[in-house]
């Protein structure tokens, strides 16, 4: 937009990256809020002392200029020090033709930190096993990728606007793996 800056940060250390690294979008400007209404905490999480808005989102510049989001640094799953996009999983299990939709989380693990979790639609029609999941992944995706729990849903839990709720797909995870 006009009269608006953005720049794409390494979200732990505040500084630029370069094109084509992925970081956190931030911008500043004339349409950018000025503070939450009556929420200090808030708003200094959001906006730093040089009136950036840290946006949660995952971004890259092109070489063209223009910025690609690809993800929320909080959906981020850190499995065993790795850094785990849900979304090339979720990109992967779309590819399959048994998925209608996926949506992927991470979950507590005791030994890694996190595993990955899938929640999948099936297919209309089409019957599968998680394991037979699991195995198409093999040799397709990095296998730290590969999800430790796959749950079937007919639907997902869902804002009324219509937004997947990943936050209550982990309570709903960790109370049936015993970590609520």
């Amino acid at each position: 937009m006009p009269h608006l800056e953005c720049k794409i940060v390494n979200p732990a250390t505040g500084q630029i990256v370069r094109r084509g690294e992925e970081g956190e979008y931030c911008v500043r400007g004339y349409s950018v809020m000025a503070d939450y209404w009556q929420n200090p905490e808030a708003t200094a999480t959001a906006i730093d002392n040089g009136g950036w808005m840290h946006s949660g989102d995952l971004a890259v510049m092109r070489d063209d200029g223009y910025i690609q989001i690809v993800g929320r640094a909080k959906d981020i799953i850190i499995r065993g020090g790795e850094n785990i996009q849900p979304r090339d999983i979720e990109e992967f299990f779309h590819s399959l033709p048994e998925v209608e939709n996926v949506q992927v989380i991470g979950v507590p693990d005791e030994t890694y930190g996190e595993a990955v979790c899938a929640w999948v639609k099936l297919t209309s029609g089409i019957d599968t096993t998680a394991e037979a999941l699991q195995r198409a992944c093999k040799g397709k995706i990095a296998t730290y990728k590969i999800p430790k729990h796959i749950r079937f849903v007919d639907e997902f839990p869902m804002t009324a606007s219509g937004k997947v709720q990943k936050f209550r797909m982990r309570e709903i995870m960790n109370e049936e793996l015993g970590r609520g």
